[in-house]
């Protein structure tokens, strides 16, 4: 079995890729500057952003082309394991890399809601394509942070650095919005196949033996990751994939509901509740009323 290596610092990283270490925490590194990461396995401590320059025409989705190639962002979380193949770099051999240690952002506004920037659980073929405009930016976010890493450290250094890592993420999430809607083809066909997937696992016998599909079940079988997936579909609906998920569960029991030679239990076994009060409780809340009422009035 390969060996996982443990990135678990800014100076390791840093060696590895044959540039200084300027602040225990955090680095630039202009990757046209740098050695290429070694093949292997490397399971990073530290969260990571790419920028992929990139050399080639329009992305196609769908039907569609669209002119953002200039270059593609990925994101690494701590605890990601990452694959190196021999001579293929995964934020190499032009670009920028941004990485920092979870203990930078400790204490600040950015380390109290990192959560929120779900794309760093994204695969990497989920990736942020930029246009020319967005790469600018996101090259300024990189050389302000690179600025601050030149000067001599002191009480400012930590919230000035973090405050420009959050100014990078936060255009980030602004930069994804535009994502999901230039892929409007391409997301109309994901959802058309999660409504499908949805219809067909509720007509087959999985919901009796393996209860009610989750998120990361869907997410799975589309090709994409949990995060990338319910960003997705949030956007596109305005409802969370979970909610989607129960809406689509409502629907099916409604139409069951109908069935007199079925009790309300049966139904909620059939659906894919482990306990009928769950089946109640979550259709009083989407309808206004219980399944049993639902027979009487309707």
């Amino acid at each position: 079995m390969e060996e996982i290596i443990k990135i678990g610092s800014i100076a390791q990283y840093n060696t590895m890729r044959g540039v200084p270490t300027k602040h225990p925490l955090v680095t630039v590194i202009d990757l046209s500057k740098a050695q290429p990461m070694p093949s292997g396995s490397f399971n990073f401590g530290l969260y990571a952003v790419g920028l992929k320059e990139l050399n080639h025409g329009p992305l196609r989705y769908g039907r569609k082309h669209y002119d953002y190639q200039e270059g593609s962002l990925i994101f690494i979380s701590p605890g990601q394991v990452v694959g190196v193949q021999p001579g293929v770099d995964l934020l190499a051999p032009k670009g920028w890399a941004l990485l920092f240690h979870p203990d930078l952002i400790a204490g600040t506004p950015l380390g109290k809601h990192m959560q929120a920037y779900s794309f760093f659980s994204y695969a990497v073929h989920e990736a942020l394509h930029l246009s020319e405009k967005e790469k600018r930016i996101v090259i300024d976010c990189f050389s302000k942070i690179e600025y601050e890493l030149d000067q001599n450290i002191d009480k400012h250094s930590k919230g000035l650095i973090a405050a420009n890592i959050e100014l990078l993420l936060n255009y980030c999430i602004r930069f994804y919005d535009r994502q999901f809607i230039t892929r409007d083809h391409a997301n109309q066909g994901i959802l058309e196949r999660f409504e499908s997937l949805l219809t067909g696992y509720f007509s087959s016998d999985k919901p009796q033996n393996e209860g009610l599909p989750s998120v990361a079940y869907c997410a799975e079988a589309l090709h994409l990751s949990p995060n990338y997936f319910g960003d997705l579909v949030k956007k596109e609906t305005g409802r969370s994939a979970q909610e989607y998920i129960q809406f689509k569960v409502i629907d099916m029991a409604k139409e069951r509901v109908f069935d007199r030679n079925k009790s309300v239990s049966e139904i909620a076994y059939e659906l894919g509740f482990k306990y009928p009060q769950h089946f109640t409780r979550l259709f009083k809340q989407k309808t206004g009323v219980t399944p049993n009422d639902y027979r009487i009035i309707n």
